[in-house]
């Protein structure tokens, strides 16, 4: 069963997520998927997976210079 991980970013523009795209897919591997919603103004990152690491996705972020915190 899939798991829904929200995640308040500082990522602003699709050129971000662009550099961003590389790290989160070998992250997610092909069990799951993630996207961002640039127009909330929490920048909302949602990653769907079977394994949930939310500590893994704020420290690859935090690793990109990028605030990330998991939102519950």
């Amino acid at each position: 069963m899939k798991t829904v991980l929200v995640f308040k970013t500082s990522v602003t523009r699709n050129n971000e997520v662009s550099l961003l795209r590389p790290l989160l897919n070998d992250l997610i591997n092909k069990e799951g998927r993630w996207n961002f919603d640039l127009e909330d103004c929490d920048k909302i990152l949602r990653v769907e997976t079977v394994k949930p690491k939310p500590e893994a996705v704020v420290s690859a972020l935090k690793f990109k210079g990028f605030r990330c915190e998991e939102l519950l």
